[in-house]
């Protein structure tokens, strides 16, 4: 059993207001850990606090902005060793190309990526002092299993994704030699106020309860990489490991079933 979560760890949760990181919230909740947590409204997180009053800090922000962050980091400076940081705030908007608009790239970009970015900004100190005491620091970036099979609609999502998983793979690296883990979390289809827009059929869809409790389940077991559903994601990474000329045209049939259900639904 990993060191990871400790008794009482102290862990920062970006996104915590809804959907995965709202049952994460709950989850380590019931574990006995001291969170911060953080999302864009403040409702929901007051909600969440109610759990456990006494173990539980809301630092209301968006991950985007700097200004928030620098706040939000004197409110973990206050809670002292900060142990896990779990960055899951992100969106998800599909692009339709036959009215192409950059703009929907951009804003998966930003949030994913950027905010994601940011928040590392401010977590990294932290979880640098915690490691300079000899306790465990990890740092837990939540992208996606989409990345790994180009679906249409999915240029903008996707690609933040995998930039998401190169970035926390690169920093993987770079933190190795100073102790710090850095995790990849690589979900399928969950069942949020996300995917709950989406138009098309999900396969292996699974509840935010079912999610939170495989993430905990994995960072307790000393994971560095948690994907799934199993079925799901190795039936992307064996399509994925296809010759690209097959991978194009499976895609391309793909997305124009898409594309016409899309129509047929009008």
């Amino acid at each position: 059993m990993s060191e990871r979560l400790q008794s009482h760890s102290n862990i920062w949760i970006t996104g915590a207001s809804s959907g995965i990181g709202e049952a994460v919230t709950q989850a380590l909740a019931r574990g006995g850990h001291r969170l911060t947590i953080t999302g864009r409204r403040q409702q929901p997180l007051e909600a969440l606090k109610a759990l456990a009053p006494e173990r539980i800090q809301v630092a209301v922000g968006d991950t985007t902005s700097k200004d928030d962050l620098a706040a939000i980091a004197n409110v973990l400076e206050d809670q002292g060793d900060l142990n896990m940081a779990i960055l899951n705030a992100g969106t998800c908007e599909y692009l339709d190309v036959a009215n192409y608009d950059s703009d929907v790239i951009e804003k998966n970009i930003h949030t994913n990526v950027i905010g994601t970015a940011r928040s590392v900004e401010i977590a990294l100190p932290a979880l640098r002092r915690t490691r300079a005491k000899g306790l465990p620091a990890t740092l837990v970036i939540v992208s996606s299993s989409a990345w790994w099979f180009p679906f249409g609609r999915a240029e903008g999502y996707g690609a933040s994704k995998a930039a998401l998983t190169y970035m926390a793979q690169a920093l993987r690296a770079d933190l190795a030699a100073e102790g710090i883990d850095v995790v990849v979390v690589s979900p399928g289809f969950v069942k949020t106020p996300l995917t709950d827009r989406n138009d098309f059929p999900m396969p292996f869809l699974v509840s935010a309860d079912a999610a939170a409790e495989l993430i905990v389940s994995g960072l307790a077991k000393g994971k560095n990489e948690i994907a799934f559903p199993k079925r799901f994601t190795w039936m992307l990474r064996t399509l994925g490991a296809l010759p690209q000329a097959l991978k194009d045209r499976m895609a391309a049939g793909m997305a124009r079933k898409s594309t016409n259900q899309q129509g047929n639904s009008g």
